[in-house]
């Protein structure tokens, strides 16, 4: 029989999948013995089927009854008692970590009654009756669903009335007026008085935590991090321990090592008589843990020794939630903390001095996203700028942009191509669409461990926290600067989350250290030398080889610096534009064999030049370069505009005759789906010149290398195959080329010739392909255009959003291969391409050749390489190591 709820001494770390990273880990340190108060999950399955079926699974109601009872009897206290009264969180705990997106109710067990319990027992009114407010407010808010403002707004109130800003200055009068204010608001607000009895309390809550999986920001954060729609969470039930119990206790939240730079020592956030949402929220500016030591020395000490032995134990860095209960220290959670990228490579270094994890867990545990984050500019230390504030460097990196106040404008402007900072004075999950919206995230309050230093971190986003200099007034939508300068909603702000800086206007920016590096720039720097490190690792460990897509000389040599091994699709129809779109136009309207073959005798020794120039960046590695793809449409005016042109050119009596020629051939060429229609091979066969003219511009440009003592190695590839037929025609007139090519300049060509396929047909008929191709190259953007019967240019816009929302898609099939669909063609293709041919080269040139997830995939399925953009090279590099190295 499915057990649903289970005790923290029954589990362990490994069991994530069933208890969630938070139950996991409760359960872990109560085992290694550390102070946990005891307590029970309920599982990620329960979860599970009552997200399906809309009710309890049958037996867990009795589950938690019969746990609830074994902690009250090891508590002594029960729950809803009026003189000894049990008080319990219950918290949410995905497998993943996912910081305030679900739900979290503390006091659960609080009543009218019991408050005086409380009172009673501790010997202090304020703090039951803080607890009692709390609890109302959280319960409202989480469970009822009453739009939190309403309580915020009578705190303020309160706060307001007793003239103070600080919560702390209200006395057990003040407070039991609030408790009556908010009990007052819940039976207005949700039709219903706050419920009396605990066990109700307790059930509404692990249903609100169960619910809470699938609000619209838990979905979105999902979204964003690509974690599992059918996961769900576990719920953690706990006895409450209390860090609001007068200064002698307070909550705090802390890491082995700095998540933001990765330095070594402990960090963190404290806040005296506080319990742990206080922090997170940055209701009020903490102190830090250098602070806390002198505030309380025993408790110091204890959690200093508490987390080296956390950090042994897990190899890691830790991320903990700790409470003070008058003087005694309480562990709530601990897990694998969220570190910005610059961290996770130090992190991942300083482990291996250590002698804490090995080369291969070293790169395992930074990812090419992180990667790609450190490649991102950096501000300009030479420009000039106006220091507005400095805060805490939250997470890192350069972001500009326009001032928002709140999360929708953050979305529409965003949405319109506006670069915008979403200001608050701190976020709440709520705010999460904005800041995924936003380029960066500032707030007047809060640390490093704030909601909003969290999820900026976990996002990648630029965040400076706690510019407490910033009087923020979201309703004014401005903000003043302590010195008097005040900077309204629209205005640009520049914020540096490395340093904390807070800048006036456009700051501009520059490359940063890491991708000085990988251009060749010695630079003397420690996360340098991580990169270096970790880079070396995953390059001896890869299989899988990396080239770059790239159309020119200068990205081509780029791409080579970062580490490209050849180019894996060069566009030669790039090469037809500027200039040069007035030789492509006498080509399409040429009306005799003559004109059309002047037209590409023209053409010609541009190509030879275009080619000579990256086969010398690439000198020695594979070119595969593909032959003209896109429609000759393309390359004329648009029709519509011609055609006004033209009628309103005859209505004044001003025929041009060239206009009115043109605009015949645009009408001939005219296509309802030029996506399917003339394109690819299909323009080789119908202008056979066209793709002579190409294969003698890259034959000859391959002599011209080997003359000057180069090894040039073109691959010509030949687009939108569906038949091997339609290859044949083409490939015959290549070779002839080749022949020629040969004979007059007296050189041995080393070159091949494949195709790209991109078509179902092709992927499905690969065996007869691969007879003629000497090479396959997946083009798995219009193959997943294909499959999915998309129009990229018109789907993404109209209806993926709905997509998204009803959890068809947990990312867009064009950034992460469908690996069931397309990813099942791509891999048969290859067995059916190599069943012909063993030696047939295969790779992958769409988009999805720079995406990690996609990477891991075309490795265990055994492509020879991916090619991405030339920035994405080093990203492809590690993460085909990582794949390795996963797989081991």
């Amino acid at each position: 029989m499915t057990s649903f709820v289970h005790d923290f001494a029954d589990g362990n770390k490994d069991q994530r999948d069933l208890l969630g990273g938070k139950g996991a880990n409760l359960a872990e340190m109560t085992n290694l013995g550390l102070p946990v108060p005891p307590g029970f999950t309920i599982t990620t399955e329960a979860c599970q089927a009552y997200l399906a079926e809309g009710n309890e699974p049958h037996g867990m109601a009795d589950e938690v009854s019969d746990h609830l009872a074994a902690l009250e009897k090891a508590m002594g206290r029960s729950l809803g008692d009026p003189d000894n009264p049990l008080l319990v969180s219950v918290r949410s705990g995905a497998k993943f970590s996912m910081p305030g997106m679900m739900e979290t109710v503390l006091n659960v067990g609080l009543n009218d009654e019991s408050v005086r319990g409380l009172a009673s027992q501790s010997d202090d009114e304020r703090f039951a009756l803080d607890s009692y407010r709390r609890l109302l407010q959280m319960f409202g808010a989480t469970v009822l669903g009453i739009d939190a403002d309403h309580f915020a707004e009578a705190l303020d109130e309160a706060k307001r009335s007793r003239g103070t800003d600080n919560d702390l200055d209200l006395d057990a009068d003040d407070l039991r007026g609030l408790v009556s204010t908010f009990q007052q608001i819940v039976e207005e607000q949700a039709g219903r008085p706050f419920p009396q009895d605990p066990r109700e309390q307790l059930d509404l809550a692990i249903r609100a935590v169960f619910d809470s999986w699938n609000t619209d920001r838990a979905r979105l954060y999902r979204r964003q991090e690509r974690i599992p729609e059918d996961l769900g969470t576990a719920v953690n039930v706990q006895a409450m321990v209390f860090g609001n119990f007068g200064m002698d206790s307070g909550s705090g939240v802390a890491f082995t090592r700095d998540p933001a730079s990765g330095a070594q020592g402990v960090y963190g956030d404290y806040l005296q008589n506080a319990q742990g949402e206080d922090v997170v929220a940055g209701i009020r500016n903490t102190v830090s843990l250098a602070d806390f030591e002198k505030v309380d020395q025993h408790s110091y000490d204890e959690l200093m020794t508490i987390m080296a032995r956390l950090e042994r134990h897990y190899r890691d860095m830790c991320d903990i939630e700790f409470t003070v209960e008058r003087g005694k220290l309480w562990m709530l959670q601990t897990r694998v903390g969220k570190r910005t990228p610059e961290a996770a490579f130090r992190i991942a270094m300083h482990m291996v001095d250590e002698g804490l994890v090995g080369m291969d867990e070293a790169v395992l545990r930074v990812t090419g996203d992180q990667l790609a984050q450190l490649m991102f500019p950096r501000f300009d230390a030479d420009a000039e700028r106006t220091l507005l504030a400095t805060g805490m460097n939250a997470s890192p990196g350069a972001a500009v942009g326009k001032v928002v106040f709140d999360s929708d404008t953050a979305v529409e402007w965003a949405e319109r191509g506006e670069d915008v900072i979403l200001v608050r004075k701190e976020t709440n999950p709520d705010d999460l669409r904005g800041m995924v919206a936003a380029r960066g995230i500032l707030t007047s309050r809060g640390g490093k461990t704030s909601h909003a230093a969290v999820v900026a971190r976990g996002m990648g986003r630029t965040c400076v926290c706690g510019a407490d200099a910033l009087d923020v007034d979201a309703r004014a939508k401005e903000f003043r600067v302590r010195d008097g300068e005040t900077v309204r909603e629209g205005d640009v702000i520049s914020i540096d989350g490395t340093t904390g800086e807070v800048f006036a206007g456009e700051v501009p920016v520059s490359d940063s250290l890491v991708v000085r590096h990988f251009e060749g720039e010695k630079i003397e720097d420690d996360l340098v030398t991580a990169v270096s490190r970790i880079m070396a690792h995953a390059d001896g460990a890869r299989r899988l080889r990396v080239r770059a897509n790239s159309d020119t000389p200068d990205d081509s040599s780029r791409a080579r610096r970062f580490g490209a091994q050849g180019i894996g699709l060069c566009r030669t129809e790039h090469m037809f534009l500027g200039d040069r779109r007035e030789l492509v136009e006498r080509l399409i309207v040429a009306e005799d064999e003559s004109t059309q073959t002047a037209a590409l005798d023209a053409l010609l020794p541009l190509q030879r030049q275009d080619f000579t120039e990256i086969l010398e960046a690439m000198d020695g590695l594979p070119v595969t370069i593909r032959m003209i793809d896109p429609p000759l449409h393309e390359f004329l005016p648009d029709y519509t505009e011609l055609s006004v042109k033209v009628a309103l050119a005859e209505e004044r009596g001003e025929v041009d005759e060239h206009d009115r020629t043109l605009l015949a051939h645009v009408r001939r060429l005219h296509e309802q789906n030029p996506m399917l229609g003339m394109r690819g091979v299909r323009l080789g066969i119908a202008i056979p010149g066209l793709f002579r003219m190409q294969a003698r511009a890259i034959l000859e440009a391959a002599a011209d290398r080997i003359e000057a003592g180069g090894r040039p190695l073109p691959e010509i590839m030949v687009p939108l195959v569906a038949s091997v037929r339609e290859l044949d025609a083409v490939r015959s007139g290549i070779l002839e080329v080749a022949e020629e090519v040969q004979r007059d300049r007296g050189v041995r060509l080393e070159f091949q010739v494949g195709t790209m396929i991109e078509l179902p047909r092709a992927a499905f008929l690969a065996d007869r392909i691969a007879g003629s191709a000497e090479f396959f190259s997946f083009g798995t953007n219009d193959l997943t255009q294909m499959a999915w019967g998309f129009s990229r240019d018109d789907v993404e816009a109209a209806f993926f959003s709905r997509y998204f929302e009803h959890g068809i898609f947990d990312v867009s099939p064009f950034e992460s291969l469908d690996q069931l669909g397309v990813g099942g063609m791509v891999e048969m293709g290859t067995e059916k391409g190599r069943a012909t041919r063993p030696d047939l080269k295969v790779g992958i040139c769409g988009e999805h050749g720079g995406d990690p997830r996609s990477i891991h995939f075309f490795d265990r399925v055994g492509l020879d390489y991916v090619s991405c953009s030339p920035f994405r090279v080093p990203v492809a590099r590690l993460e085909a190591g990582r794949s390795v190295l996963e797989q081991r």
